[in-house]
């Protein structure tokens, strides 16, 4: 067991994923001072040390017990996953949280002039990628052979190159593809960004403080998918107004001033509320329909 009392958390030094990351955890209340391209930096409120790696190492740190903690992509932790694994290597972590942000799939891709009938199209041919145990992995399930043609960075240029004749690389909009003359033909694996524990035991100080920052992350995520929603309903139309509201079970109930034919309803739903369903509770008789963001949530 670590004797290191400070809590460590590994994240991705810079993109996407890092920013997010950082605003999850200021929205947990985490308050860090990043400071240019400092690889360490220290929470000002809470015992908690970050260290700013590539995305690839941060699967690493946590097997093999160096940090506690890692926010990572789906994509990255298990194709790491599966290099250990294939030269029999120990894999231990604890999967703690999908996250909702850092979404992408990784999708095969041929040449847009290219036909293509399904994965049998590629039967023996050369895929470009770096997520080779990952694209194996889906191959083998489709009992297609193949040759796997790993490169580290500008798979979109291999086909041009002559390199490849397909790539199976992540994509976002498809916009890298097309301006690259190919186009996606096939999703083989989708990905988010997850948190993750190393599977040795933490002591009691930090473990209470994962607990902390697990519940934060929930009120977060919990605050993101819902609503508040505020109006004034008439009472003998009540029970008919309160079933248009999604998610709803237990509406807080005030009586308004001055106004005993209605009475205010409050509640939280998980739900989008769409300009139809508040049409549909206008023509109850409903009024001064508010529907407002929620920042933090605790259950």
């Amino acid at each position: 067991m670590s004797t290191n009392k400070r809590l460590r958390i590994a994240m991705q030094k810079k993109g996407r994923l890092s920013d997010e990351s950082q605003e999850l955890l200021k929205q947990c209340g985490v308050k860090i001072n990043l400071q240019g391209q400092k690889l360490i930096a220290y929470a000002e409120n809470l015992p908690i040390d970050i260290l700013r790696v590539r995305d690839d190492d941060i699967p690493g740190l946590v097997f093999d017990g160096v940090v506690d903690l890692g926010i990572i992509g789906e994509n990255v932790l298990e194709e790491e996953e599966l290099t250990r694994t294939s030269a029999g290597d120990k894999v231990e972590y604890k999967m703690l949280r999908r996250l909702e942000f850092g979404g992408c799939r990784l999708s095969l891709a041929v040449d847009s002039d290219v036909e293509f009938d399904g994965p049998e199209s590629l039967r023996d041919c050369r895929i470009a990628t770096s997520y080779p145990q990952l694209l194996k992995r889906y191959m083998v399930e489709q009992g297609v052979p193949f040759k796997s043609i790993l490169l580290n960075g500008s798979v979109e240029v291999a086909p041009r190159a002559g390199l490849a004749d397909a790539i199976c690389d992540l994509v976002s909009s498809g916009a890298t593809l097309e301006a690259n003359g190919l186009k996606e033909v096939e999703v083989i694996y989708r990905s988010k960004a997850c948190l993750i524990q190393r599977k040795e035991p933490l002591s009691e100080e930090k473990q209470a403080l994962v607990d902390k920052i697990l519940t934060r992350i929930q009120g977060v995520q919990q605050a993101d998918e819902s609503k508040y929603i505020m109006l004034h309903a008439p009472k003998d139309k009540l029970e008919e107004i309160t079933a248009l509201l999604p998610g709803v079970e237990n509406p807080t109930i005030l009586p308004l001033a001055h106004d005993d034919t209605k009475v205010a309803v409050h509640v939280v739903s998980q739900e989008n509320l769409f300009w139809e369903t508040m049409e549909q509770l206008k023509e109850k008789g409903a009024s001064s329909v508010l529907v407002l963001p929620i920042e933090k949530m605790l259950a």
